[in-house]
């Protein structure tokens, strides 16, 4: 079941599944509950382990379990559906997914806002969740996402902001009103440049026509890019995004920000020409520094993207050595000859990583 046409299905009856990544087009609802997924609504709905209530799953052992319930409340035992959910594929493959959906909201409002400063951008994220709104989206381009949508598509952006946050609110239709109000006063007050509310269905497109031309329009830039999902405290985003430029200038890279403002995820693209020795070696020094920092800021290295192959080697700096046994242990109990996805999660450079 790919995940957008759940989504298109269940908003036929008047109901809603929030999660939204954005390979929803072509995404699975099993991909998607395997890597913990995340999306655009994240700040308000939350992802896609808070709407599993259940699941249905082949051990690698050729049992098979049910984890969870159909019901609102549960603490039967330990709780292996959240155990399960977000473990990529390493501890069993899921053959039933239950599913929490929610009431549709009766109305949406899109607000574009552009800042003259990062600073002015990032104090409103803060602003605004100190109000009492809770945007179901609230997306952050710096001055070089901005520049590259612009060089695609001609969207008309300030090339001088700094920065810009894109917000949707939605909910009852005098709730969205008030919001929308809110959030333009508070953007206003934090010294946005350019403000402009969505009054229709279609301008509310048009509005995120730039954030979605993002991913298209960095393959005009590099052939290649490392995109990184790093996460942190929504305090933190200014240092992260001014520490990764230092980082790019450092380093002789051009490397793109966007991404989740409201929950603190912001995509770094490196963007590189893989058959450049000298390109690829900068940038891996790159993702090195930067996960440095995020640690730092007490941020996590994967917000939705998960470890895979490629953060497996990370994985220690942010769990701890205990932890990273704890994790082992688990995968062994599971998976004792480690046929599921071997090399994910793991390093196999570690000293007990060995089929038991």
């Amino acid at each position: 079941m790919v995940t957008a046409e759940l989504q298109k299905e269940v908003e036929k009856i008047g109901l809603f599944y929030p999660p939204d990544p954005a390979s929803a087009s072509f995404s699975t609802l099993g991909g998607n509950v395997a890597m913990g997924s995340g999306g655009l609504r994240a700040v308000k709905y939350g992802v896609t382990r808070d709407y599993v209530l259940g699941l249905e799953v082949a051990l690698p052992t050729g049992s098979v379990i049910r984890t969870g319930t159909r019901t609102a409340k549960g603490v039967v035992g330990y709780d292996l559906t959240r155990l399960m959910v977000g473990s990529e594929g390493t501890l069993g493959v899921f053959t039933e997914i239950v599913l929490r959906l929610v009431p549709a909201p009766e109305a949406r409002r899109t607000i574009l806002a552009q800042f003259p400063s990062l600073d002015q951008a990032a104090d409103s994220v803060c602003a605004l969740l100190k109000q009492r709104v809770t945007p179901s989206a609230l997306e952050l381009m710096d001055r070089s996402a901005i520049d590259v949508v612009e060089n695609y598509m001609r969207l008309g952006l300030n090339r001088n902001a700094e920065a810009l946050l894109l917000i949707e609110v939605d909910g009852p239709d005098c709730a969205v009103t008030r919001e929308a109000e809110v959030i333009t006063s508070v953007c206003q007050g934090n010294g946005a440049s350019d403000i402009e509310v969505a009054t229709s269905a279609t301008e509310s497109e048009r509005l995120w026509r730039g954030r979605r031309a993002i991913s298209p329009a960095l393959g005009r830039i590099k052939p290649h890019k490392i995109n990184e999902d790093i996460t942190v405290p929504r305090t933190g985003i200014t240092r992260l995004i001014r520490s990764v430029r230092e980082v790019a200038r450092r380093h002789d890279l051009i490397i793109v920000c966007f991404g989740h403002a409201g929950d603190g995820n912001i995509h770094t693209n490196i963007m590189i020409d893989r058959k450049n020795p000298d390109e690829l070696s900068r940038a891996e020094q790159a993702v090195e520094e930067i996960f440095r920092v995020v640690l730092e800021l007490g941020g996590t290295l994967s917000g939705e993207h998960g470890v895979g192959i490629a953060k497996s080697p990370y994985l220690l700096w942010e769990v701890g050595e205990g932890g990273y046994e704890a994790m082992w242990r688990i995968k062994q109990a599971l998976d004792p000859r480690n046929i599921l996805n071997p090399g994910k999660m793991f390093s196999p450079s570690r000293a007990f990583f060995q089929p038991a």
